[in-house]
Formats: C-alpha cells, sequence, structure tokens
C-alpha cells in the first residue's frame, strides 16, 4: 500500500513538475515557478559571482591621491580584449548565469513578460559586462530593459547604469542630459539618489564643470547609506574645493571625512589629515598644533600602512620651515617603507636631487633624478621634464668624476715616500676589516640557508643520513646566494654590461679617467699584493708623461666644469673657483687666455669690479692681438654675424664641404680647432673634419676619426652621434668584397670619367662640355655629377643608364661630332660597387677585376 502511495506521489509531482516548467502559460504555479527559480538560483549565483569579481576588481585598484579621485573605484585596462574573452573570470560567470535565467526562465506570453525577475537578469546582465569592461554590450542590456520593462520597478536603476555606460564611452554630455531629466522626473531617495547624483558628478568633472560636480557630491553624500561611499565623496570634494583655491571649504570636507572614522576606509581619514596640513598657513598658522598631529599620526600603530605617504608629508612639513636635514631624513624614511606608491617615491626622489642640485651637489642630484625617472611612466610628460633636467647634469657629472678622480691620484704622486705609505697601510687596514665583515656575513648566510639547503638537505644529502638524496637543488636556486653573488661581482667588477669581453677594465663604468680604479686595481690583484701597500704605491703613476697626460687630463676637465657653471647653471661663485684653480695648476697655453677672460665675465656678473678690471687690463695688454681682446675693447662691434666668430666660419666650412673641397675643410678644421679650443663649437669641427677626412681618405681614416670623436667628446652630441656611427654604421660599411654584376637583376649603372689632378676649372669645363653631349643622345635620360675620390683624382659621373651592356657601349651611343669632344677615358661601375669604391678607395682592386 505504501508503496503504491509513493509511486502514485511521485507520478503526481512530476506532472506538477511538468506542468510548472512550461513558460508558454500565464498561470500561477508556471509564475510563481519561474520567478522563484529564476532569483533563488541563477541570479543568486550571479550576483555572487558580480560580487566576488567586484571585490578583486577592488582589490587590485590603487587610487592616485596625487590627482583628483574618479567617483567609481574601477580599473580601467588600455589593452583591446578579443571576442569570447574575459579580464575576470567572475564577470563571465555572472553573465552566463544572467543569460541563463533569460534563456530558461523567461516567459514571453502574449507578447508581455510574465516573469518579474527577468528584468533583474537583464541587469544583472548588463553590469556584469559594465564591469568587464564592455560598455557597447553593457549599453545594449539597459537598454533593453527600459524599452521592455518600462514599469519595471529596477527602471530607475536601469537609467543611472545606462548614463554609467555612456560616460565610459565618453558620452558625457548625453549623460549629463539624460540624469537631469531622470531626476526632475522622478523623486528618487536614498541610494538611487546616490548613484544618480555621484554618476552625474563623474560626468560634470569629465567636462570640467567643477562647480555643478560639488554640488551633486553634497546630494549624493547626504543620501548614500554606504559610509564607504560617503567617505570617497567628501573627500573628492575636498579635492575639488582645492583645485579652485578654496583652501576653507575644502578642510571642512576634510573634516567631515575624518568625523566618519573608522565608519569608512582609513586611507581617506589618513588622506583627509595629510591634505589639511598642505593648506596649512605657515606664516599665521599654529606650527605646535601641527607638529603634534604629525607625530601622533607618525606613531599611531594603526597607521603604519600609510607611513609612507604620512613620513613624506613631514618631510614637506620641515622643507616648508626651512629644517632641510630633518625634511631629508623624512624623505628618505618614506622611500624605506617600500611604498606601492610609484608617484610618491618619484616625488620624494625628485626632491631629494633638487635639494642636491640647489646645493650644487650635481652627481648626487643626477642619481637621484634617475631613480626618479625609474619610477615614472617612460615618455610621461613628468618623465620628460626630469629626463630634461638629468641631460643637463651630465656633462657636470662626468668632469667632475674625472677632476676627482685626477686630482686623487696628483696628490698621491706629489706625497713624501713615507707619508704615501702611512696613507695605503692605512687603507690596508680598513682592507682587512671590511674584508673579514664580508666573511663573517658569508658564514653567516651559508648556516643560515646554506648554498643548497632545502628541507635539512645540504649538497644533495640529508643532515645526519647516509644515503644521497634526491632533491638537491642548484645553488643558483638559492635567492640568499645568489644576492650575495650579485653583491660580491659588483664589488669587485663594477657596473659591466652583459657582452663579450666584460673582463676588460675598459669595460666598466668608470669616470671617464684614464687612470684605473681601485675596483680594477682589486679585481686584478692576489690576495698577498691585496694586503701589501707596496702593491699600491706600486700603482701610483712615476713617468713624467704619464702624470702629465693626467694633470692635462684634470685641467681641461677643470675649463669644462668652469663653462658649464657659468653658462648652464649660472653659478658663478662655482664657475670662478674651477678656473682659478685651473690657472693656479699649471695649465697648457691654449686654456690660459680663454679661462682669463672667462673670469673676467664673472667678475662683472658678480660685481667684482676691481678683480673685472685687472682681469681685463691682464687680457688686453699681453694679448692685444686676441679675439677676446677686440671684444673687450670693441664690445660693439662684436655680433652673431661676426665673420670671425666660431659659428660664422663652421657655416663657411660647412658650405666648402657641401663644395667637396674637403682637403680645404680638413686644414681648415684642424686650424679653428687649436683656435677655439675648449669652445662648444670644436666637437661640431671635429665631425665636419672626420666627414671630410672620410669622404677624402675613405673608410680607415674615417673610422679612425669617428673612434677618437667619440672617445674624447663622448658627452656631447656630437660624440654620442659618433658612438652610433662606430657602434651601428661602421659595421655595414665594413665590407670591401664587390658585388658581381649580372643584368638580369634590375641595376643602376654608372660611366665614371677619371680626371687625374685636375685644375677646378678643368673639371667644371668638362662636366659643361659633357652635359651638353648627353643632351644629344636619344632615348635616355642622362645626367652628370663630380665626385671627389682622392686627393689626386676626381670622378665626372654620368647616371640614368639601367643595363650594362648600354653603360659598356656608351660611346656608341654619341654622335661623331660628340665623341671628338669626350676623349677622357672611363669605366663602367653597378652603382653598389660605385658606393664600396669610394667608402674604401679601392679603385685599383675594382679596375684588376675583369669587368670593364
Amino acid at each position: 500500500m505504501k508503496a503504491t502511495f509513493k509511486a502514485i506521489l511521485i507520478v503526481v509531482l512530476c506532472t506538477f513538475l511538468t506542468i510548472s516548467c512550461s513558460r508558454k502559460k500565464d498561470k500561477f504555479i508556471n509564475r510563481n515557478f519561474h520567478a522563484i527559480t529564476t532569483e533563488f538560483n541563477a541570479l543568486y549565483n550571479g550576483y555572487n559571482a558580480l560580487e566576488e569579481g567586484r571585490s578583486s576588481l577592488n582589490a587590485a585598484y590603487f587610487d592616485n591621491y596625487w590627482d583628483v579621485l574618479p567617483i567609481e573605484r574601477m580599473q580601467i585596462f588600455e589593452e583591446v580584449v578579443l571576442p569570447g574573452q574575459s579580464k575576470n573570470e567572475n564577470f563571465t560567470r555572472a553573465e552566463e548565469k544572467a543569460a541563463k535565467a533569460i534563456q530558461k526562465h523567461s516567459m514571453n506570453v502574449g507578447g508581455k513578460e510574465k516573469n518579474p525577475q527577468i528584468d533583474e537578469a537583464y541587469l544583472l546582465l548588463g553590469k556584469a559586462r559594465y564591469f568587464d569592461q564592455r560598455f557597447i554590450p553593457s549599453l545594449e542590456a539597459f537598454n533593453y530593459i527600459l524599452y521592455k520593462y518600462p514599469a519595471s520597478d529596477k527602471i530607475n536603476q536601469a537609467k543611472v547604469w545606462r548614463e554609467k555606460s555612456n560616460i565610459r564611452l565618453d558620452n558625457n554630455e548625453l549623460a549629463i542630459k539624460n540624469l537631469k531629466r531622470l531626476l526632475f522626473q522622478e523623486e528618487l531617495e536614498g541610494q538611487d539618489l546616490a548613484d544618480a547624483t555621484s554618476i552625474l558628478a563623474q560626468a560634470y568633472l569629465n567636462t570640467k564643470s567643477v562647480d555643478s560636480a560639488i554640488t551633486q557630491l553634497e546630494i549624493a553624500s547626504n543620501a548614500t547609506k554606504n559610509n564607504d561611499e560617503r567617505g570617497r565623496y567628501r573627500f573628492i570634494q575636498g579635492q575639488l574645493y582645492n583645485q579652485l583655491g578654496y583652501k576653507d571649504s575644502a578642510n571642512i570636507a576634510f573634516d567631515k571625512v575624518i568625523e566618519l572614522n573608522r565608519k569608512t576606509r582609513r586611507i581617506y581619514m589618513i588622506t583627509a589629515y595629510l591634505e589639511k596640513i598642505k593648506n596649512f598657513d605657515y606664516e599665521n598658522g599654529n606650527k605646535l598644533e601641527v607638529t603634534e598631529l604629525l607625530t601622533e599620526l607618525e606613531e599611531n600603530r594603526e597607521n603604519r600602512p600609510f607611513l609612507d605617504k604620512i613620513y613624506h608629508q613631514i618631510g614637506e612639513y620641515h622643507l616648508n620651515n626651512n629644517s632641510d636635514s630633518l625634511a631629508v631624513a623624512y624623505y628618505n624614511k618614506s622611500l624605506r617603507t617600500n611604498s606601492k606608491d610609484e608617484f610618491l617615491k618619484a616625488r620624494n626622489y625628485e626632491i631629494l636631487g633638487d635639494m642636491n642640485f640647489d646645493a650644487s651637489v650635481y652627481a648626487d642630484a643626477g642619481e637621484y633624478y634617475d631613480s626618479t625617472m625609474s619610477n615614472l611612466a617612460l615618455n610621461s610628460k613628468p618623465y620628460r621634464v626630469i629626463k630634461r633636467k638629468r641631460d643637463n647634469l651630465e656633462d657636470v657629472i662626468y668632469y667632475e668624476a674625472i677632476a676627482k678622480v685626477n686630482d686623487s691620484v696628483l696628490r698621491l704622486v706629489n706625497l713624501p715616500e713615507d707619508e704615501r705609505l702611512t696613507y695605503f697601510e692605512g687603507f690596508v687596514e680598513a682592507l682587512k676589516i671590511k674584508d673579514e665583515e664580508e666573511k663573517e656575513k658569508a658564514e653567516a648566510a651559508e648556516r643560515s640557508s646554506g648554498l643548497a639547503t632545502v628541507d635539512n638537505r645540504i649538497s644533495g644529502q640529508r643532515v645526519g643520513a647516509n644515503k644521497p638524496s634526491q632533491a638537491a637543488v642548484f645553488y643558483f636556486y638559492n635567492p640568499t646566494t645568489v644576492a650575495y653573488g650579485k653583491n660580491q661581482f659588483v664589488k669587485i667588477w663594477g657596473d659591466r654590461q652583459l657582452e663579450d669581453d666584460w673582463r676588460w677594465s675598459n669595460k666598466g663604468i668608470s669616470s671617464g679617467a684614464n687612470t684605473a680604479s681601485t675596483d680594477d686595481i682589486l679585481a686584478t690583484a692576489t690576495d698577498e699584493e691585496k694586503f701589501d701597500p707596496q702593491f699600491y704605491i706600486s700603482k701610483i703613476p712615476s713617468e713624467e708623461k704619464e702624470i702629465d697626460s693626467i694633470s692635462k687630463e684634470r685641467n681641461y676637465a677643470y675649463y669644462q666644469l668652469g663653462l658649464i657653471y657659468k653658462e648652464k647653471f649660472k653659478e658663478y661663485g662655482l664657475a670662478k673657483n674651477k678656473f682659478q684653480n685651473l690657472l693656479d695648476s699649471n695649465p697648457e697655453e691654449r686654456l690660459i687666455l680663454p679661462s682669463k677672460y672667462n673670469l673676467y665675465k664673472i667678475y662683472e656678473a658678480l660685481g667684482e669690479n676691481d678683480e673685472a678690471t685687472i682681469a681685463k687690463n691682464e687680457i688686453t695688454s699681453k694679448y692685444p692681438e686676441s679675439r677676446y681682446a677686440t671684444i673687450i675693447n670693441n664690445p660693439e662691434l662684436v655680433s652673431d654675424k661676426d665673420e670671425n666668430s666660431p659659428v660664422s666660419l663652421y657655416e663657411a666650412l660647412y658650405i666648402q664641404h657641401g663644395n667637396q673641397e674637403f682637403a680645404d675643410v680638413i686644414s681648415k678644421s684642424e686650424e679653428y680647432i687649436n683656435k677655439f679650443d675648449g669652445e662648444p663649437i670644436v666637437p661640431k669641427l671635429e665631425l665636419l673634419k672626420a666627414t671630410a677626412t672620410g669622404r677624402l681618405y675613405g673608410y680607415e681614416a674615417y673610422a679612425k676619426a669617428i673612434n677618437y670623436l667619440a672617445i674624447t667628446y663622448a658627452n656631447t652630441p656630437e660624440g654620442k652621434q659618433a658612438q652610433n656611427i662606430e657602434s651601428n654604421i661602421l659595421p655595414k660599411l665594413a665590407s670591401k668584397d664587390f658585388i658581381a654584376e649580372n643584368d638580369s637583376v634590375s641595376n643602376n649603372y654608372k660611366v665614371v670619367f677619371q680626371l687625374k689632378n685636375p685644375e677646378p676649372e678643368q673639371v667644371s669645363d668638362f662636366q659643361k662640355t659633357l652635359d651638353s653631349v648627353l643632351k644629344n643622345i636619344k632615348y635616355y635620360k642622362l645626367t652628370s655629377s663630380k665626385d671627389v675620390y682622392s686627393p689626386n683624382t676626381t670622378f665626372v659621373v654620368v647616371h640614368g643608364l639601367k643595363t650594362g651592356t648600354v653603360a659598356r657601349t656608351f660611346d656608341q651611343l654619341l654622335i661623331k661630332e660628340d665623341k671628338r669632344k669626350i676623349k677622357a677615358p672611363y669605366f663602367v661601375v653597378t652603382s653598389t660597387n660605385y658606393q664600396i669604391i669610394q667608402i674604401h678607395k679601392n679603385l685599383d682592386a675594382y679596375m684588376n677585376i675583369d669587368n670593364n
């Protein structure tokens, strides 16, 4: 009986489920079955997935408090996502649940939707697409709700989310229009009002209507039920008031954030405190009160995650109070917190760099600017600003390093033997202490982790075991060992590029001086030599020629530093010291007069009239024929267009180079280089001379000249250009091999007339005659040009022939009268081989090939 009853009950239930599952019948059972199933199955799971996705999105999002915060915490990715792909699997799952609810539970009967949960499904669908940053599909979902379900209780939410999508698609004006209409037509309350007004505020911010945005944020702050949102809206209000310059109103908004205390995210409260401190009036405000507040924020244990920002603001406070040493200490504290805020780290480094720059410690400033750039987006505007500052320091850092190293060497050279010994004995003692410390650190590291220790296994064997272990780990997989090895490498070898022959001393990153660094010496020393003072004494230069070279290099560095400080940084005091030190160091004759003239101009700039008069009289009396004396005696006659100025002479030489007067360019360049030595025009003259040398004497001479320019003027634009030529262009030109000529391959051929030891008029006359002859040749459009090959040979070249056969029978194209005019011998060559001939000056090798 019981079995029969159970069977009947099962049949009844199955029949009931079958009937209720139908989506075509508008019955009470059908409607409620699908509504309940939709709400508590698909939509429930879908909204859970949506919230998980939003949580992960918020966790990965990092607010930039250096700019006005966006209303909505949502990271926008730049990369394009292909159809079918997703940035977050949770949003994909939410979208799938929404689609499942629509597909399996929609009850479209008589053109009307009978399931009251389907509009909610479309809302979930739109939200999932929105957070997955597929804004056009999300807009379609929200528009469908407005079109298909105008009586839905979710209609206002759909309208707000539609405008959020419009704003993401940069349709801000449309969003403002629709949201204003919604607020006018509907009596929104609570969270709906907060959502509508907050997103309207974002649209106003995007269109730069800051006042309107503040008004809407006030409404949203009062209407929202979420304290996190209220704290964010109030904080943004404060930022906007600051942007408008209303500091009192901004502080009131920040106070409202602070009043929320633990009800909102702590970062809002901490940053609100810091923003209020930024608005502090340093002239009339209560500094004791601010100091106590900063101390309290620093010492509160709950604020540890925000110490990077707190330390930075304390540093700012001390900097504004002219307490530079305290400011530096706190900026460094902020950096040591390992903050995730890249812009904050960049800001700390930049301020420290600026402080060193203002103190004329340019080498340290350059290092801080390097660190600043490493924390900024590549090629962003802030990056370019800092890079410009850093580039301006390149030369001064380079020459300061040379001066420092060479000064040290020359001091050692001039020390008596006993003082040298005392100095290096102290150096060796310090080296021994340092070496002992390094050994202790290495032993401690080995004891703590071992060279290859994993799970109590050392060198492949378990501690206390007799059998080898199979779980031994290669020692490069041990981070402690690797870090120790890297440090030791840098200490011994310095910062080396990854390249062949890295062990050579000239591969190290050095100051540019010719003297060997301590690291280079230590790298080549044995353990016995390393702790022997006599080893280091033996490395001190002793030959007069070598000492003289070091002294000249140091003097040139002094001269360049004097010019840089005077011209680029207007640091006349530093420039004066460098020029005076140069003149006291027995400089070469070529540097004396320019240094004295620059000192004269510095004295004038500093208002030291007596010294300026003395310098002026010395120049005009001792060097009356010099250009500097002419400038001093007749300043009104001197202008940028002076024919004897370096720039004018360079421009004239450049014109000669264009006219292929290479020999004259080379000789005059050498003359001007000696005449204007030390002035900015010299690297330009060297580059022009190198180019002329290559055109006249070929590849080998050009490579040598470029190498000299790249080494001697490494930090100038011309030197860097030479380095690029040496690295990237010369290797492509190195081959001397001629290319086999083949008429079946498209080629340009040249007919080359060779004129030996010609006068300039002779070349011009021959080319004029050739041009008149070429005009008489039918079917071919031929032109000519003049190319200097060597000091004794000039080519006149015919262009426009496409095949070797025609080129080799060039004389047959001429009529009889023209043949009498053109009697000079010629040879035929392809354009490629002609280029090789001109680069390597190997015409004889080409003529020996059976081509002509």
